[in-house]
């Protein structure tokens, strides 16, 4: 396999939005030939015929066509959900080969599991994107299987930095990482949610406390980013003794606000390890008498 993106045949086993927002990453920034990107789902035609019109690439739900995708492919994505893994899983089984690049983003399924169901020793990436990946500012955590090689390693890495920022991680550390990373838009967009109400219980409008919320998280995201300095240290500074901000912080800290998040990264973690352990494990061979 070439050691650049750009003459890899990648083939995307689902057709959601995360594999849109990888797909969309590694087009615009002229990592990978849209000529060789394939996309396939179970019967979704509207979904395909709209991949690949907007981004130029070869989509399908034939089974006789996925078939050719998948056996040409240098590295396949598998981006389906969770409850469907068993189901797919049973047909891609015969048609890898070890000499392919496997790359997973089914959150919670171990890198054992994974070879346990396709019954491989294929090389494998675990991965877990965030949905900021679709506008090419995602967190993605990643781990290896012990046979992943550094030019594989270099081409799932470029993948996903083409959609935002790469960690690799120890597999056991992928769960944590999605209840901080992975679910971390969505705390944020609750915590934007209170503050919105808040301001328009207070009597602004909603378009001002929408505007107003949205500017605050934007600017304090980017304070932390450009000054490097630890959000700690930049509440310290905006928080003057007896002040109105102090006031807020012992508020929140009443509420238990800190305690709320850390619960709430741990649930996800936990969560997500939950549904890995969902997945049905491949029923043993019957030993023949």
């Amino acid at each position: 396999m070439s050691t650049t993106l750009s003459q890899t045949k990648i083939a995307f086993v689902g057709a959601g939005s995360m594999a849109e927002a990888i797909i969309r990453g590694l087009i615009e920034t002229k990592v990978a030939d849209p000529q060789n990107i394939y996309v396939m789902n179970r019967s979704d035609q509207d979904r395909l015929a709209f991949l690949q019109s907007e981004y130029g690439l070869q989509a399908t739900s034939d089974p006789s066509t996925k078939e050719t995708f998948l056996r040409v492919a240098d590295v396949v994505v598998l981006c389906m959900k969770p409850k469907d893994v068993e189901n797919a899983f049973a047909e891609l089984q015969p048609l890898l080969n070890e000499q392919q690049l496997l790359v997973s983003i089914i959150a919670g399924l171990s890198i054992a599991k994974t070879e346990a169901l396709l019954q491989t020793n294929m090389p494998i990436v675990r991965t877990m994107p965030n949905t900021s990946s679709t506008i090419g500012l995602g967190a993605t955590g990643m781990s290896f299987s012990s046979n992943v090689n550094a030019t594989f390693k270099q081409v799932a890495i470029q993948m996903f930095e083409a959609v935002g920022i790469v960690t690799i991680v120890e597999e056991e550390k992928l769960e944590i990482l999605t209840g901080v990373s992975g679910s971390g838009p969505a705390y944020v967009y609750y915590f934007m949610e209170a503050m919105i109400k808040a301001g328009i219980d207070g009597g602004l409008s909603a378009e001002d406390a929408h505007q107003l919320t949205l500017q605050t998280v934007l600017g304090a995201a980017h304070m932390v980013q450009l000054t490097q300095e630890n959000p700690a240290e930049l509440r310290r500074k905006v928080t003057s003794p007896n002040g109105a901000t102090q006031a807020s912080i012992e508020a929140l800290d009443r509420f238990q606000f800190s305690e709320a998040i850390s619960q709430a990264v741990f649930r996800s973690a936990e969560r997500a390890k939950e549904m890995g352990e969902q997945i049905a494990a491949p029923s043993p061979v019957a030993k023949s008498s």
